[in-house]
């Protein structure tokens, strides 16, 4: 598994209702895919950086659903480039369903 976080720039002055507001229309896309294991929306205001963790079930999904197409809608929506930073994620402790996964 690789759990990758990507992160942006918020544009000034957008508040915490507009960007939940955006997350909630492309939550049922990513709720559809199927390379997708989880995705995690993060926001942190004070800092003005907003993005998401996601658990893939390899690298080269991550890379195909965050390609150039991803890449534009994010600068087209927030007025900046992503960043992404990927993990080898070899053991997955999940405490709601009581689970460990290990690759």
């Amino acid at each position: 598994m690789i759990t990758e976080i990507v992160t942006f720039k918020l544009p000034e002055g957008m508040t915490r209702e507009e960007i939940i507001s955006k997350y909630e229309t492309t939550a049922p896309k990513w709720k559809a895919n199927p390379d997708l294991i989880r995705k995690n929306y993060l926001i942190d205001l004070d800092r003005g950086i907003a993005g998401g963790v996601y658990l893939w079930k390899e690298k080269a999904h991550a890379e195909k659903w965050h390609g150039p197409d991803f890449q534009q809608l994010v600068k087209d929506t927030y007025g900046t480039e992503p960043n992404f930073q990927y993990f080898e994620t070899p053991i997955l402790v999940d405490n709601r369903a009581g689970d460990i996964t290990k690759e």
